[in-house]
């Protein structure tokens, strides 16, 4: 199965099903389908195609490859995921009902001007640009390493095919298309995760039901972090961590919430995010126990860390096992198929809201006649293909930590001005000075990136983790305060 013609029809034949599906659903061509899916979309199946979204194939490979640094101390982020899932459900989609925006920053514009809602937009589209980029990245290189390298294709064309395809089944249908196509794209994840975990607990001869009382496993099955506040992983620092992505990367990012407003009333949007956050939950903790396992039979059978340019990467110890490891077909088929969809499923909604919000925000095309909408929405969505082959390709170069590492450290300056200006917006009844809003943000980020770098060695020891992002946006609230005006 890891023959790479083999693979290569796979990918092939799996493009033409999501085309299939893309015919199916994109047959209105019109704008306001492409945006919003005119608004009639089940909760039901956007909850479960939202999981999918979320998960991407940084969770897919990352996740687990990153057990050994961290054991399963990721999950006390994850829990503080499941509860700023509820803060998106009950504070931030009821405003966004309210004020019936197709970008969620049009209602920064509405509550203080066109600065804010550019600013809004701005380090939404620097914030998912850069994180579609993490995700297709990991994806393309898994393809490279283990399929295309062996043809002796460059790693720039397999990103570039890999994003000419998602572009095909995304031009016309838009959200719409995304939300089917995420359906049955998580549910081949889910199928790929079950599957791993079954084939590698037969083949250790466990009782997966009782793995956390196996030695070879135990040691890397570590969650919470009470030893001291100093260190990165405390559990608090990661709980606020993931509470505060999960507002800002879920509650304040137009590609998750483009989904959310595709249903019929704000009701079914909340059941929604409710369901979607304990499958959600569930399925992480799932990837955590595949991540302990593929390291307990990487001991098992002598497997070593894959290398790639000169160093271990942990990211590339499931697809080696999965594809080389001795599981069988079956095992290599779902994770290829896995894998696909995990990088497809984020990527192509990505394309989607970057799409719109480029249109909506930067160029008010909803303003313009609907034949010259819908002529510069395809020339946006085409130009957003190109800028993510761009921004992967310089990934190989300049990334050189783990991937989910490096998707929540970025998450912190790009997402923390976002923080900031919708907690202004909703906690405060203030006007701001709207010209001034460019500069309070970009001293915040400055300020947050000194925050970020500063020597633990000069702060008593202690590190800095993801709690960046949670002070990034108070630091641009207080700023907003400083520019601030009594409401007339």
């Amino acid at each position: 199965m890891n023959d790479p013609i083999n693979i290569f029809l796979i990918i092939i034949s799996y493009s033409i099903v999501l085309l299939a599906v893309s015919y199916i659903t994109g047959k209105d061509d019109s704008d306001k389908n492409f945006f919003t899916g005119n608004k009639n979309s089940k909760w039901y199946v956007v909850a479960f195609g939202m999981v999918g979204t979320s998960l991407s194939g940084v969770t897919f490979i990352s996740v687990p490859g990153w057990i050994k640094e961290s054991n399963f101390t990721y999950l006390q982020v994850v829990i503080g995921y499941l509860f700023g899932y509820f803060v998106v459900a009950f504070v931030l989609l009821p405003i966004y009902y309210k004020n019936n925006v197709t970008s969620i920053y049009e209602y920064l514009g509405k509550r203080f001007g066109q600065n804010s809602h550019k600013v809004g937009a701005f380090f939404f589209f620097v914030s998912r640009i850069l994180g579609a980029s993490f995700r297709l990245f990991l994806v393309a290189i898994v393809l490279q390493e283990f399929i295309f390298k062996k043809w002796l294709i460059p790693f720039e064309i397999t990103v570039f095919f890999s994003i000419f395809l998602i572009w095909i089944y995304t031009k016309r249908g838009g959200i719409k298309t995304i939300i089917w196509t995420d359906t049955f794209q998580t549910a081949l994840m889910i199928s790929a995760v079950f599957l791993s975990i079954s084939a590698l607990a037969s083949s250790l001869e466990i009782n997966i039901f009782r793995f956390s009382e196996i030695n070879e496993i135990k040691k890397y099955t570590k969650v919470f972090v009470f030893d001291s506040p100093l260190e990165r992983n405390y559990f608090l620092k990661s709980f606020i961590g993931g509470f505060f992505i999960t507002i800002c990367m879920t509650g304040m990012d137009q590609d998750m919430m483009q989904k959310n407003l595709t249903c019929k009333n704000e009701k079914d949007a909340k059941k929604n995010m409710i369901v979607f956050s304990f499958i959600l939950f569930i399925i992480t903790f799932l990837f955590l126990v595949l991540g302990a396992l593929l390291y307990a039979y990487a001991e098992k059978e002598n497997l070593s860390i894959p290398i790639m340019d000169g160093n271990e990467n942990t990211d590339l110890l499931f697809p080696k096992i999965a594809l080389e490891g001795g599981l069988g077909n079956g095992v290599s088929l779902t994770f290829i198929l896995g894998l696909i969809a995990a990088a497809y499923s984020s990527a192509d909604s990505a394309l989607t809201s970057l799409t719109t919000s480029f249109c909506i925000d930067f160029l008010n095309t909803q303003k313009l006649e609907s034949e010259i909408q819908k002529k510069i929405r395809k020339k946006v969505h085409f130009f957003m293909s190109i800028l993510i082959v761009l921004i992967v390709i310089s990934f190989k170069y300049f990334l050189s930590k783990n991937v989910i590492d490096g998707l929540l450290t970025v998450a912190g300056y790009t997402y923390g001005p976002l923080l900031g200006l919708f907690a202004f917006g909703i906690f405060t009844k203030k006007r701001i000075l709207d010209k001034w809003v460019w500069l309070i943000v970009a001293i915040s980020v400055i300020i947050t990136l000194i925050i970020g770098n500063i020597n633990p060695d000069y702060l008593g020891g202690y590190k800095v983790g993801y709690e960046l992002l949670p002070i990034n946006g108070i630091i641009t609230f207080m700023g907003l305060i400083l520019i601030s005006r009594k409401q007339n």
